[in-house]
């Protein structure tokens, strides 16, 4: 809920869905009309349910009608889910049988206009019997059938409006946007719209994402907020507002217990600040994030790595014969590694798991391996920087200390590049080079970038080898060294003068 919300005097039902409340600022308001639109699959029926269940299982009469689904697919519906239906009543409208006989085809009448006045008179009567405080109505576009034209359902629709307010009755009625031509007439009468929307990617699975489009009186969370259907229903995952987060930190640093990778560093990273580590494939990026986690664990602190592009048993073997003490931490569970598919995961629930890990577990060092591997996790790559932007802004104000993994495309010269140029936003960056020297391959490293605060302008070579991460000596006998073809200008070998 955002904290800057004023507190209105309404009183609230609950959607039974932890992450939608919040967005909905509480939940639905009591004793008014909410529309809930959507594509087939998208979830309506679900989210209906989960509404009925969580407000039976508060004493509340509920009443599900369904007009399209039979009560029998609902209970095999809310089956697979592990719900039970007990205090659910089910008013079931779908045409019988005997609407196959030939007499039935027939009739001197306009069939709407009898089966509307039906339909509506056996729902009205089922609300006062059982004195209903929350019905679902599954769905508008049986009734928009049932009424003929625009003008009758529209007053259908008021009608009912009018009829459940007097009885403070919380409705939702459910549309599945199967309509020829799509009207705003029932949203317009509506007091809360709540958008259902289904995409495919080319690759990978679908993707879910909800909106509020209207909702009078409250200071809603607005925009698109992911969302999954799995077992147990649905899980909303509400869009991140860094500004709801604001708060001040000491910006305490944090070594990485390497003497001179934190000299390079001006002392660590520190809290609140996010730092991106950039290089070629197999420069060493990965090992060095690992190394802050492992020294944070070290102190006590907790810290969260996600990885897009490795295995995490991988990293851990590499750590081993490096001596980075990444089992240890996991072990004690000061450090927790959640591998990540790009294929599979929503840009918010990513977002999500990483806010848990901050909020829950009081993380206090996080890493994102790889920025390509997020790129890669989002359906609209566009908004790419808006989401990382809003992201780090968040864990900034945390006070939580950042590790971005971002892999050049090539590996040697200055045709190396990123897919997306995210330096600017972070406070820190640290470039590792390939160069040759002598016919071998060897590594530099120099952190060329650093916001307030001092830090060593120089360029070092960086040796992964003898079971530890060693930082050399500057390298003065090269120019040319982040180019990837350096010149040796120097006095002597550059093997005695760079080995340590």
């Amino acid at each position: 809920m955002p904290e800057s919300a004023p507190v209105y005097s309404r009183t609230l039902v609950s959607s039974g869905i932890l992450g939608l409340d919040n967005v909905l600022v509480g939940g639905f308001t009591r004793g008014q009309l909410f529309l809930v639109e959507g594509v087939p699959g998208s979830g309506k029926t679900t989210l209906a349910m989960q509404f009925l269940i969580n407000a039976a299982a508060l004493g509340e009469r509920v009443l599900y009608v369904t007009l399209s689904e039979t009560a029998r697919e609902l209970r095999a519906s809310a089956a697979s889910h592990g719900w039970s239906l007990e205090g659910l009543h089910i008013r079931e409208l779908t045409p019988g049988e005997d609407m196959l006989e030939p007499d039935e085809q027939t009739t001197m009448f306009h069939p709407p206009e009898l089966e509307l006045a039906a339909t509506t008179k056996g729902v009205l009567e089922d609300v006062d019997r059982m004195k209903a405080t929350c019905v679902v109505f599954d769905s508008l576009s049986e009734l928009r059938l049932l009424a003929g034209s625009a003008l009758r359902y529209r007053r259908q629709i008021l009608a009912l409006k009018q009829f459940f307010a007097t009885r403070e009755c919380t409705v939702v009625l459910l549309d599945d946007l199967t309509g020829t031509d799509r009207d705003l007439q029932v949203q317009s009468i509506a007091h809360g719209v709540l958008m259902l929307e289904q995409s495919t990617p080319l690759y990978g699975s679908e993707r879910r994402r909800l909106r509020v489009v209207k909702y009078r009186g409250v200071p809603f969370r607005g925009g698109f907020h992911d969302y999954l259907i799995k077992h147990g229903g649905l899980v909303v995952f509400p869009r991140l507002v860094a500004a709801e987060h604001r708060q001040t930190t000491d910006g305490r640093k944090l070594g990485s217990n390497i003497p001179e990778l934190d000299s390079l560093l001006g002392g660590g990273i520190e809290e609140g600040t996010s730092t991106l580590v950039v290089g070629a494939a197999g420069t060493g990026k990965s090992t060095l994030a690992a190394q802050f986690c492992a020294a944070a664990a070290a102190r006590g602190e907790v810290s969260a790595l996600w990885l897009f592009d490795e295995n995490p048993s991988t990293l851990l073997s590499r750590c081993r014969g490096l001596g980075v003490g990444l089992d240890a931490g996991l072990e004690s569970g000061m450090v927790s590694i959640q591998p990540v598919d790009p294929a599979e995961l929503s840009p918010g629930e990513l977002v999500h798991s990483i806010r848990d890990a901050v909020e829950n577990r009081n993380a206090k060092v996080v890493v994102i391996d790889s920025l390509n591997g997020y790129l890669n996790a989002m359906p609209e790559e566009q908004f790419l920087i808006i989401q990382l932007h809003e992201l780090l802004m968040y864990l900034s104000q945390k006070g939580v200390a950042t590790i971005i993994i971002g892999a050049h495309q090539g590996l040697i010269g200055s045709t190396m590049n990123t897919p997306v140029d995210a330096s600017y936003l972070a406070d820190a960056v640290i470039l590792l080079r390939y160069f040759e020297a002598r016919g071998e391959v060897r590594q530099a490293i120099s952190v060329v970038k650093k916001r307030g605060g001092e830090h060593e302008r120089t360029v070092r070579e960086l040796k992964l080898e003898k079971g530890q991460i060693r930082i050399g000596p500057i390298l003065k006998e090269f120019r040319g060294v982040l180019t990837g073809v350096p010149v040796y200008e120097g006095g002597l070998g550059p093997t005695e003068k760079t080995t340590t």
